[in-house]
């Protein structure tokens, strides 16, 4: 299974896992961001892995290679004293070090392999990751944002304020009844007290002329 094929299934079952608890969206994004951040760990650390063995495999390739020149110079060399047997027998182990050394670039070839699909998938995976990173900043924000905008909405349409909102209603239309009342109260008052001074006006003179009768009979 390829490493992107893997953190797909990753980040799909939790992905599928937070939409069936109604997980927080900002807590699911951060999830699948620690997820490609945790894979890309893991491809990292088999890239060093893949490194190390290959600078293992590249050291043994140089010795068996030095090796090899060795049993040829003295299969040489027993050729030179007439010792055949010798020299079949260094041949031999030269034909078995050949062997070893094209196993060991076999085996290099496919950690050059190895290493340059490692290399792509860093650069993909890191690629992805920084994309998500940046979406993530986005959708953080836009979460936020439409979580505002709903209790703000939740607190337009909601009953309770609009009973208030009917009782404050009913408050002042019953204050506007008392004004009214009072006002109608007062109407009419201020003419029946100008009535009222002008008869006490004139219940005065009566009472003077009355007065100035009496001292008049009293002079008389």
């Amino acid at each position: 299974m390829g490493i992107f094929s893997r953190m797909g299934d990753i980040i799909n079952a939790n992905l599928n896992a937070a939409l069936e608890k109604a997980e927080d969206p900002e807590k699911m994004i951060r999830l699948m961001i620690q997820e490609m951040e945790d894979t890309l760990v893991e491809v990292r650390s088999a890239t060093a892995k893949c490194i190390a063995e290959k600078k293992e495999r590249t050291r043994l390739l140089k010795r068996l290679e030095q090796q090899r020149i060795d049993w040829e110079r003295k299969a040489e060399l027993a050729l030179e004293k007439d010792r055949e047997d010798l020299a079949r027998a260094a041949l031999a182990e030269k034909t078995a070090l050949n062997d070893r050394i094209g196993y060991l670039n076999e085996e290099l070839s496919h950690y050059e392999d190895q290493l340059a699909k490692y290399d792509e998938d860093i650069g993909k995976l890191q690629a992805k990751l920084t994309d998500a990173r940046n979406r993530q900043r986005a959708l953080v924000m836009r979460h936020r944002s439409a979580n505002d905008h709903l209790k703000a909405k939740k607190h337009i349409h909601n009953d309770r304020i609009d009973e208030m909102l009917h009782r404050f209603d009913a408050a002042e239309e019953r204050i506007e009844r008392i004004e009214s009342e009072s006002e109608a109260l007062d109407m009419g008052r201020k003419g029946q007290s100008l009535e009222s001074e002008f008869r006490q006006l004139e219940r005065d003179e009566r009472i003077e002329a009355e007065l100035d009768a009496l001292k008049a009979k009293k002079k008389s």
